[in-house]
């Protein structure tokens, strides 16, 4: 294997990586989505693992595409996500608030219901 065959294989293997590394956090963000207790929990999550993961995905899919128009198409498109999906979760989370869905600011899980048979 001469030298450019190395390259192209660490790149294959790097954009595998990264792909791979944002569908996992991807995909944790939706098990909080499933066990977080309250719908703001629920929007931290996701909000915060969508746009991570998003984020990373697209920079693998960047590194496969190369230096052509496009990797640019990619690049603006992270950049698009990267602003508003913070703002939308914000908008989501205060529109929610505003109309009286207020908080859980107790522990989820008190020690009288652990399930603890001491």
């Amino acid at each position: 294997m001469d030298w450019m065959g190395l390259v192209q294989l660490a790149v294959i293997l790097v954009s595998a990586a990264l792909m791979l590394t944002g569908a996992g956090i991807i995909l944790a963000g939706a098990v909080g989505v499933i066990r977080l207790p309250d719908f703001y929990t629920r929007m931290h999550a996701a909000g915060v693992t969508d746009t991570l993961g998003a984020e990373i995905i697209i920079l693998g899919l960047i590194l496969q595409a190369g230096f052509t128009l496009v990797s640019v198409k990619l690049a603006l498109l992270g950049l698009i996500i990267f602003l508003t999906s913070p703002t939308s979760t914000h908008a989501v989370a205060n529109a929610a608030y505003r109309s009286g869905l207020k908080p859980i600011l107790r522990r989820w899980r008190s020690d009288e219901n652990r399930g603890d048979a001491a």
